[in-house]
């Protein structure tokens, strides 16, 4: 494969409610019959149980099934597979962004924005970390859902810059015209691609997803997008496009200056 360029493949699809062996069994199936080229496989938040606040129950360790089912596929298929699980650590919880390379090397992010409409940060402890990953040539800045809404969070800069943010979610659909206006919005301020990946249909509290999964490309281009349907969709990325544009608009030379505390 051309080293310019990264292959990532998203995953729209539905979730079993509070069911991590229906959840990872149907993920099971389409992943194996996964035989096309492609770098990353990107699942949606929580992909193992949906969005419930149960976290008490569902909230699995770091050695648990699903953190080891990722790491078999990671190698299995010579590919990184990330999204994000429930995780319980030294007496907490955390929705837990989890990156998972064929050599089972894990890198974590805690989502650092708690939606406190659905009582999430009752239940979770916020990250507040921001994280890069270096993979193939390429800096990419992950993100869960509701940090979406919060541009100085994902801001690049030269401390945390990043070619590709990968934002995991459960997004309601009746808020479906912010998800698809923010991802865009932040490609554009920030000059990156952004892969931002839903679930679809309704969860276990009457809440329907629409998907509206997106690759947007530095210019605020988007290169792909689906509603309402279930989709594997694997779609590539130029390093050397993203470069050039940055060259040619080279608006970051008049960032401000800041500091996140």
């Amino acid at each position: 494969m051309d080293s310019n360029e990264l292959k990532l493949t998203f995953f729209q699809q539905p979730l079993v409610w509070e069911s991590e062996a229906e959840n990872l069994e149907n993920f099971n199936k389409i992943i194996s019959g996964l035989h096309h080229e492609t770098d990353v496989l990107i699942l949606p938040e929580v992909f193992s149980t949906g969005f419930s606040m149960d976290a008490k129950k569902l909230a699995v360790p770091m050695d648990g099934e699903a953190v080891q089912w990722m790491q078999k596929w990671a190698k299995e298929k010579d590919v990184a597979i990330c999204g994000s699980l429930m995780i319980k650590e030294e007496g907490n919880i955390y929705n837990h962004f989890l990156w998972v390379e064929p050599s089972g090397k894990i890198i974590t992010y805690d989502k650092a924005h708690l939606f406190r409409m659905g009582e999430e940060h009752a239940q979770f402890e916020a990250g507040y970390r921001q994280v890069l990953i270096s993979y193939k040539g390429w800096q990419i800045a992950p993100f869960v859902c509701y940090d979406l809404r919060f541009p100085v969070w994902l801001r690049r800069t030269p401390q945390f810059n990043y070619d590709l943010s990968i934002v995991v979610a459960n997004w309601p659909q009746k808020r479906a015209a912010h998800w698809k206006a923010l991802g865009i919005a932040r490609a554009i301020e920030n000059q990156a691609y952004f892969a931002t990946v839903n679930r679809v249909g309704e969860d276990g509290l009457g809440v329907y997803h629409s998907g509206d999964s997106q690759l947007i490309s530095p210019l605020g281009e988007v290169v792909w997008s689906l509603a309402n349907e279930v989709s594997v969709q694997t779609l590539t990325l130029s390093k050397s496009a993203l470069i050039e544009y940055r060259k040619s608009f080279p608006v970051f030379l008049d960032a401000d200056t800041f500091e996140i505390k």
